[in-house]
């Protein structure tokens, strides 16, 4: 049984830079794909930003929506089956539920598609 447990949110000022960490236990597998997703107050849960971790590549991949690129980076400690997003320049249009998921088999930008999800840290961005 896998479980994703996030931890990393809060209240921050514009600016600043926060990270997220998204723990799996029960992962098994040597692929992995990983994924954030926010989602604001009435609005529908969007991705930010998927990677792509196997043991037969020396990097993973990675990709961003446009609105995080340059600013927010997502990695993967496959040692200790984690995923992270390190977040820079918030501004308030970030503030939302972020939500951290996982499949061995397939990541995409549809949240449909995930197998598993962590149980979502709130990210408040104020002036």
């Amino acid at each position: 049984q896998v479980q994703l447990v996030e931890s990393g949110g809060g209240s921050v000022h514009v600016g600043g830079s926060p990270r997220l960490s998204c723990a799996a236990s029960g992962w098994t597998s040597s692929d992995y794909y990983g994924g954030w997703f926010r989602q604001a107050p009435g609005k529908k849960r969007e991705g930010v930003a998927l990677i792509f971790s196997d043991d037969r590549t020396a990097y993973d991949r990675t990709a961003y929506v446009s609105a995080v690129k340059g600013r927010f980076t997502i990695s993967y400690d496959s040692a200790k089956n984690t995923l992270y997003l390190q977040m820079n320049s918030l501004n308030p249009e970030d503030t939302a539920m972020y939500y951290c998921a996982a499949d061995p088999f397939v990541g995409s930008w549809e949240p449909l598609s995930w197998d598993y999800w962590g149980q979502g840290t709130q990210v408040t961005v104020s002036s």
